[in-house]
């Protein structure tokens, strides 16, 4: 049985913008009467079209930037609004969490509301009565339910709104984000919850931004960028296609932010900044007598080249364009990574691998390659440098490149070194393709 139906679904807001104020009741009654339809400059789409069925006792995770429609797709389900075109066909009792604290009138107890609240969700003052300690329980509010709501914090109001809800006996819970208000153990408290709710045959739609929650509690996930569905099935499938676009649109990002010049990073065949003290503690910049010039720097992160996205674990490789004003006998070539609190993750040069180098007048390509770069997700940024052997500096990059890694699997640290799991005696670990022992 299909529990909510959702047929070629638009909807359309209209853009409230300053106009000049309307004189007397007959200008107004003219300007209404000549004008019934809103410019297409002053009309925004949230949804285009969106379809999908949701099966009963299936639970759905809604995926998507901010902005993509996930809200109001949900809001539109629940009742709240209507869709300009389209159909929109739900079967049983819906309960919905939208909005955190929604339908709460804060000048009253936090009993009164559960009361008025469970009674606007469809149950009877009876029903409530019977519901009513294990909703508080739930909320962990038994200190606070006779308090003004008011004073309640943001996490409390999540708390006790969410517990209504769900002891509503719902046939289709929405639930869109709240879960992110709550603490860690309320979180788990929740999703317990879910996983009861479908126990019971009942039909779940989650709007989050964590994906974690898609690919581990959902049955089915869609994703929904721009009022459009990009993609609907399988958790895992739908949330890497979601993650790879994010990471592909930052990664475009970065690209164009690096090929603006840095703020005092200076132009190619121009002298620039004296070097500081401690380039590792140095602000963004560029230095060096430019005897020898870095004129084009480029980063290839696994397949992706020009994208500065890395799957941890894949290839990297720099290549650095560099001009030299005359012959150099003593000249390297160095590069180091940060992450984005500053700390060094690796760097090296060729004169500390071992290298000696010469240059010739003229351009010449220097390439590094790192087979396998096992950084843990987050942003990276890039130094690279021409300089003596001792160091000089003939021309340094300070932070003025950068890329950003993705990762399957959560870690610590900076590092994420290929290993594997074991054990023996009375501890069985299975991995994926259930043989004994995990590789990560």
């Amino acid at each position: 049985m299909i529990a909510v139906e959702v047929h070629d679904v638009h909807k359309r807001y209209r853009r409230h913008r300053r106009r000049h104020a309307l004189g007397t009741l007959k200008s107004a009654l003219l300007a209404r009467a000549t004008r019934r339809e809103p410019p297409v400059e002053d009309v925004f789409e949230a949804l285009k079209g969106v379809s999908f069925d949701l099966a009963a006792g299936r639970t759905l995770g809604i995926v998507g930037r901010n902005g993509s429609g996930k809200s109001t797709l949900l809001k539109l389900i629940a009742g709240i609004g209507v869709p300009t075109s389209g159909r929109i066909r739900v079967t049983g009792r819906i309960s919905a969490l939208i909005e955190l604290g929604a339908g709460f009138h804060p000048e009253i107890s936090g009993r009164e509301n559960v009361i008025i609240n469970g009674m606007m969700l469809g149950l009877s003052k009876q029903e409530i009565e019977r519901k009513f300690d294990d909703i508080v329980a739930f909320a962990e509010l038994e200190a606070f339910i006779d308090a003004p709501v008011k004073t309640y914090s943001s996490g409390m109001y999540m708390r006790l709104g969410f517990a209504v809800a769900i002891h509503v006996d719902p046939d289709v819970l929405l639930v869109d984000e709240v879960l992110a208000v709550g603490d860690e153990a309320f979180t788990h408290k929740c999703l317990a919850k879910f996983a009861e709710l479908r126990q019971r045959g009942r039909t779940v739609l989650l709007v989050t931004h964590t994906p974690d929650l898609v690919t581990r509690y959902c049955d089915e996930a869609l994703w929904i960028d721009g009022g459009i569905v990009r993609a609907t099935g399988d958790p895992k499938r739908v949330v890497d296609a979601y993650l790879m676009d994010v990471a592909i649109a930052e990664g475009r990002q970065l690209a164009e932010r690096e090929a603006r010049p840095a703020a005092g990073a200076g132009a190619p065949g121009h002298a620039v900044g004296e070097a500081p003290a401690d380039m590792f503690r140095a602000e963004a910049g560029r230095w060096g007598t430019q005897e020898a010039e870095i004129v084009a720097v480029e980063m290839r992160c696994g397949d992706n080249a020009h994208e500065q996205l890395l799957s941890s674990g894949e290839a990297f490789e720099l290549r650095l364009r560099v001009r030299a004003t005359r012959a150099l006998d003593d000249i390297a070539f160095g590069f180091a990574i940060f992450n984005a609190d500053g700390v060094c993750c690796c760097g090296t040069n060729t004169h500390i691998d071992g290298a000696t180098a010469t240059a010739q007048a003229g351009e010449s390509l220097i390439q590094l390659r790192i087979e396998a770069l096992h950084l843990v997700e987050g942003f990276y940024r890039v130094d690279v440098a021409v300089h003596s052997r001792s160091g000089m500096p003939y021309d340094y990059h300070r932070q003025l490149h950068s890329f950003r890694v993705q990762a399957s699997t959560r870690a610590a640290g900076v590092f994420r070194p290929p290993h594997r799991w074991a054990a023996s005696g009375g501890v069985v670990l299975a991995g994926p393709n259930g043989s004994e022992g995990v590789d990560a």
